[in-house]
């Protein structure tokens, strides 16, 4: 009897993780078109400036923090898909200095294609990394669909005067990075068959690896402004920093927390479609270095799946931000560049 043919996850998906968001210039122009009203008081975050999840205060020492982020599969295995889906998802949380309290899953499969026993390890996956938040899975909605799509609805407690928004950072504030660039251009690599096993166990090292710092960041009054890097790049992600907080930024190349294997893979031209999209719609605002070569601008708008924490510090609070982060088990943190009074526009030197 012949074994059966193993299931390949990404064959069933045109795009993969964060790499399948809407484009950032498509996106402003639909959420232009979207009127928005009746918003409550309580509301302390919503859509203005594209923060990472919307914030309601529901007290004086509590604030509910909401998010949702689903996609299709970036990987083959189905376990490593919900876990990283499932990290992703949280991710939004910590961001807004948060505690995560419970997670709604949200799934979308396609039944006549994918057996059962695979449909379980995604959501066990999932399940897995929720676990190791502390948080359980309370509910969620499923239907059947053409392409495997699962993700978390997931909501976190914070103090209000605690919450730390995309768009309250400083002029000669810090920028500090918590995860390496790359995840992007290591899922291009697997879909061409082309990624190391060592590579494809550093993708799931980081994908999988929860924000925590987060948290003990929101304790922090010198952090002004903090997000997570994922679908828009390191690029995109910070200019939504420099636009809320009418700021400028130069940041360092050479001092960019990279995985070693994307950058090989960077510079022989593999890439993904979202890094050509990002920059279409973002790449009038950063000024890369005369003579940079492309690969470089690749990237700086690579899409993050479950990327890293992006913090504006004063710089008196970088070595507390860095210890935090190290502490917590990122030793690839590290300070990129800084904030400065000007137009929101990203300087690369």
């Amino acid at each position: 009897m012949n074994a059966p043919e193993k299931i390949r996850l990404t064959e069933f998906s045109h795009g993969g993780g964060c790499g399948c968001k809407i484009a950032p210039a498509v996106l402003t122009e639909l959420l232009a078109s979207t009127p928005v009203r009746g918003l409550p008081e309580a509301l302390m975050v919503g859509t203005e400036t594209a923060d990472d999840a919307a914030v309601y205060k529901l007290n004086d020492a509590q604030a509910l923090v909401a998010t949702t982020d689903f996609f299709t599969p970036i990987v083959d295995d189905p376990y490593d898909f919900g876990r990283i889906a499932a990290t992703n998802a949280i991710a939004d949380i910590y961001a807004m200095g948060a505690k995560p309290i419970f997670a709604l899953a949200v799934v979308g499969m396609p039944l006549d294609k994918l057996p059962l026993t695979v449909i379980g390890q995604i959501l066990a996956g999932g399940e897995s990394v929720c676990h190791a938040a502390g948080i359980p899975v309370a509910g969620g909605h499923s239907i059947d669909v053409l392409e495997p799509i699962y993700g978390l609805v997931a909501l976190g407690l914070v103090h209000p005067d605690k919450v730390k928004r995309n768009s309250s950072a400083r002029a000669g504030d810090v920028l500090i990075l918590g995860k390496p660039l790359g995840i992007g251009i290591l899922s291009a690599a697997l879909k061409k068959g082309q990624l190391s096993a060592e590579g494809y166990a550093t993708m799931i090292e980081w994908t999988t690896k929860l924000n925590t710092p987060g948290m003990a960041l929101s304790e922090m009054p010198a952090v002004h402004a903090l997000t997570d890097v994922t679908g828009f790049g390191l690029a995109g992600h910070l200019l939504e920093i420099l636009r809320g907080s009418k700021l400028g930024a130069e940041i360092r190349f050479a001092e960019l927390p990279l995985i070693a294997e994307a950058l090989q893979w960077a510079q022989q031209g593999i890439k993904t479609g979202a890094s050509d999209r990002n920059w279409k719609g973002y790449g009038q605002d950063v000024r890369l270095a005369p003579g940079a070569p492309d690969w470089q601008r690749v990237l700086l708008t690579d899409p993050q799946t479950s990327g890293g924490l992006l913090v504006a510090c004063a710089p008196e609070a970088e070595a507390g931000v860095l210890e935090e982060f190290h502490r917590r088990g990122f030793a690839e943190a590290r300070v990129i560049g800084r904030l400065a009074a000007g137009a929101a526009r990203l300087s690369v030197v």
